[in-house]
């Protein structure tokens, strides 16, 4: 049984955007191991805190990542 773990950081996507991220990852394992899978195929949606997620040293808030989504350079 297939477990795919997301972690995003909190208050980015709402509640229809991970519902579709967990529609599209199910989605993506059903063609790999086919559909018989989908039924037990689990995607855990995790939020992490604003600030506690970190790349090369430096942590990254809700307004970063929704800056980079507009394409604006965080950093």
């Amino acid at each position: 049984m297939p477990l795919i773990n997301v972690k995003l950081i909190e208050n980015v996507f709402s509640p229809q955007e991970k519902r579709e991220i967990v529609d599209k990852l199910t989605d993506a394992m059903v063609s790999i191991e086919g559909e018989n899978m989908r039924g037990v195929t689990w995607v855990i949606v995790e939020e992490v805190k604003s600030g506690d997620w970190a790349i090369g040293g430096n942590a990254l808030t809700t307004e970063d990542v929704k800056a980079l989504q507009v394409g604006v350079s965080v950093g």
